[in-house]
């Protein structure tokens, strides 16, 4: 399922409508869309599904605040025959951290941090941290040397801490992954403070601020949530996101009264064959492919761990369209919106995007190499899933399947320009 091409056909539609809330009971509406052109979205996915790429999917379009595309194709379980459904719900896996991005910022309007405070100062285990300066022919770390700048809480939205992921390739994989470091997804009984007091025992790859490496920031983030609000991850976001935005779908751990909507995950594992999930397929370890239905359901990962409905995400991404506001709930200020969605680390033009706070940024549609406008955020999840927004279109759209590995993972698919996701 190619994200470009999605994207493409999406935002050559675009026109100027009139204001219409965004509500559930709201009618399928054309927004000023072309209907023969939104029917190019069918042609894209269906043809996805035929080829044995994906499964199925639920894809969604609002303008203007108008409910403009929403339909669900092929099944969310192929044995069983079970059809898509509109309400089918997904693991987000990477999208979880723009929620997790909105959680900080509530707490950063409230005066309780400032961006630019030293993580330590609310959890002292990251006060006196090393970075990685040699590594023996095994991988293992054989020298560090004490860093010299603090990570700064701003650094976690944008990683660039210096903190990694075991599943990524690089200096700190061995010795993350001997530590028991985990990626954010799991059934096991460990909780985010044990984690967390766990990875700060690691040295970094690289000296905070310095550079960028997509990581286990945003699962530390989370954790100085819970440090500053007193509350659980699952609390906050319920209490202070789920609940006021009547995201009524959104759990870290689904109550079994859901699980029969849990869509399957998949793995691709020829170009036209898929196989049920056995969690263990590619990089990113599941150690429950039926996550976050299961046991444990104790480790809230902030960069990983919730599952939702398209329809409840985009109730999410619209209350950032609309400048921190969704039906007269005020989630954010105007202003955190604005700086969230200005970028703080430049792309390089390969591996590193524009990032700002909790989402890649198009600066230049020319160099990003496809349709799209200047400020236009967006970010995507390991297990298929997309969502975009576009300000100046007034538009934002949500793609959903379960597919892990796919081989639609690579640049120009689904998985925006290739970057890893969790």
């Amino acid at each position: 399922m190619r994200k470009a091409a999605l994207v493409t056909v999406l935002l050559i539609l675009a026109s100027n409508t009139a204001w219409a809330q965004f509500t559930e009971s709201d009618p399928l509406d054309s927004a000023g869309f072309s209907q023969e052109r939104l029917g190019r979205i069918d042609s894209v996915i269906n043809a996805e599904i035929a080829k044995g790429k994906i499964p199925g999917a639920v894809a969604l379009v609002a303008r203007n605040g108008q409910l403009a595309y929403f339909k669900s194709f092929g099944f969310a379980d192929i044995d069983a025959q079970t059809p898509m459904q509109k309400d089918n719900i997904f693991r987000l896996a990477s999208m979880t951290k723009a929620i997790t991005s909105v959680g900080a910022m509530i707490l950063y309007e409230r005066g309780l941090f400032q961006l630019n405070d030293p993580v330590s100062k609310f959890i002292p285990e990251f006060a006196d941290m090393t970075v990685v300066s040699e590594v023996d022919t095994n991988g293992d770390v054989s020298a560090t040397v004490p860093a010299t700048e603090q990570i700064k809480i701003i650094d976690l939205f944008t990683h660039s801490s210096g903190i990694s992921y075991p599943f990524a390739s690089n200096n700190l994989q061995k010795t993350y992954v001997d530590a028991g470091v985990i990626d954010g997804l799991t059934s096991k009984d460990i909780t985010l403070a044990a984690q967390m007091e766990l990875l700060a025992q690691q040295p970094l790859l690289f000296e905070p601020g310095s550079d960028y490496v997509y990581g286990l920031g945003l699962d530390l983030l989370g954790y100085l949530i819970e440090v500053v609000s007193g509350k659980s991850l699952e609390l906050f976001f319920s209490e202070e996101i789920f609940t006021p935005l009547n995201m009524h779908d959104s759990y870290f751990y689904l109550p079994e009264s859901k699980f029969n909507r849990l869509a399957t995950l998949y793995s691709e594992v020829d170009e036209d064959q898929l196989t049920v999930s056995q969690g263990h397929e590619s990089n990113i370890i599941l150690d429950n492919p039926r996550y976050p239905a299961g046991n444990g359901q104790s480790y809230f990962s902030g960069g990983a761990g919730v599952s939702s409905t398209a329809y409840d995400y985009a109730r999410f991404i619209q209350m950032l369209l609309n400048n921190g506001e969704l039906d007269g709930s005020r989630i954010l200020g105007r202003k955190s919106v604005e700086l969230m969605q200005s970028p703080r680390i430049d792309s390089d033009g390969d591996q590193v995007p524009d990032f700002g706070l909790g989402f890649e940024i198009i600066v230049d549609p020319a160099k990003a190499g496809e349709l799209g406008s200047i400020g236009s955020y967006s970010w995507s999840g390991a297990f298929l899933t997309s969502y975009w927004i576009d300000p100046s279109e007034d538009l934002i759209a949500v793609f959903m399947s379960q597919v892990r590995p796919s081989q639609s993972d690579d640049s120009g698919e689904i998985q925006h320009h290739g970057l890893p996701s969790t």
